[in-house]
């Protein structure tokens, strides 16, 4: 808008000499200020295109570590908890295990017991048996 003025302006003085040759100088120069302005504010618009286009990638590179990150971490806590309840069942069954084991112990120390007291009886019995045959031998 600001070249149209400018253009229109240079037609209308349209004099001659070393003023119009000034005119036409600042004009020139007005015209090529506009013109880097322009440009001036073109590569800022691109710049600023630019900059959200990056920010939107960085964005979206960190959201998808994020949304992995937490995609894993849904999982590992799936498999604590199913790694919580195969403990707990393992954790049982071992106590069962102990359980059988203790009562075989007490099954073998009562055998081992009763061995020993027949042994005792046996004993004690070939005592009393030669006792009286003692007593009873002619």
């Amino acid at each position: 808008m600001e070249k149209e003025k400018l253009i229109k302006s240079s037609e209308i003085i349209g004099g001659s000499g070393l003023e119009s040759s000034l005119i036409q100088l600042i004009q020139d120069h007005n015209l090529t200020t506009i013109k880097t302005r322009e440009q001036t504010d073109k590569a800022k618009k691109n710049a600023l295109k630019s900059a959200i286009r990056v920010s939107d990638l960085l964005v979206d590179t960190v959201n998808g570590g994020v949304q992995e990150t937490f995609v894993n971490q849904k999982r590992i806590e799936h498999e604590i908890r199913a790694l919580t309840a195969t403990t707990i069942k393992f954790t049982k069954q071992t106590d069962q295990w102990l359980t059988a084991s203790h009562a075989i112990n007490s099954a073998l120390k009562e055998i081992g017991d009763f061995e020993n007291w027949m042994k005792t009886m046996d004993y004690d019995c070939k005592i009393i048996n030669a006792a009286i045959r003692n007593i009873y031998k002619p």
